[in-house]
């Protein structure tokens, strides 16, 4: 079983820890997930499409990441979960942290870091985790945002920046 530590709002951990998934967290409380944006030198950005069996938003696009593990660090963790979800190990890639934010959610707080990494990369180079994805591909900002504009990127209103600076 899987657990994740519990932080405060300024992401400092409160000493206890959650079953992953376990939406019953005190107000006040927050659990901290990962994206990690990969960059090709060429302006695109890898994207996957989540499966279609996943309870929530099947088949959206969106950015490589998941929830932090109980004594992980950030970093280690967008490192693990980029390279489960698209074999792609970004642990040297030039970049790093770029900025988080958060969510209230009745009893599911969340913080989300957000990493760019800048790596020369082909599609050829991705292996997907079909468990968690049906497709990816290397995209150009304006078919992000056309994904985006249809309603199907995943919290692209809240990373959006990662893309564009």
């Amino acid at each position: 079983m899987e657990f994740w530590d519990i932080y405060d709002i300024d992401k400092k951990k409160t000493g206890r820890t959650m079953r992953r998934n376990d939406w019953t967290m005190a107000p006040g409380d927050y659990y901290l997930s990962v994206l990690g944006v990969v960059r090709t030198p060429d302006g695109r950005f890898l994207i996957t499409q989540r499966a279609m069996d996943k309870e929530w938003a099947p088949g959206w696009w969106e950015i490589p990441g998941g929830g932090v593990k109980a004594g992980e660090t950030s970093f280690q963790a967008v490192c693990r979960e980029v390279l489960e979800e698209t074999g792609i190990d970004v642990s040297k890639a030039a970049g790093g942290y770029r900025f988080c934010y958060h969510r209230e959610q009745p009893g599911q707080n969340y913080i989300v870091d957000i990493y760019r990494f800048d790596m020369d990369i082909t599609m050829d180079d991705v292996s997907l985790q079909k468990s968690e994805d049906i497709d990816g591909r290397l995209a150009t900002l304006d078919e992000i945002r056309k994904i985006a504009e249809e309603g199907l990127f995943l919290h692209y209103n809240s990373i959006k920046r990662v893309f564009e600076d």
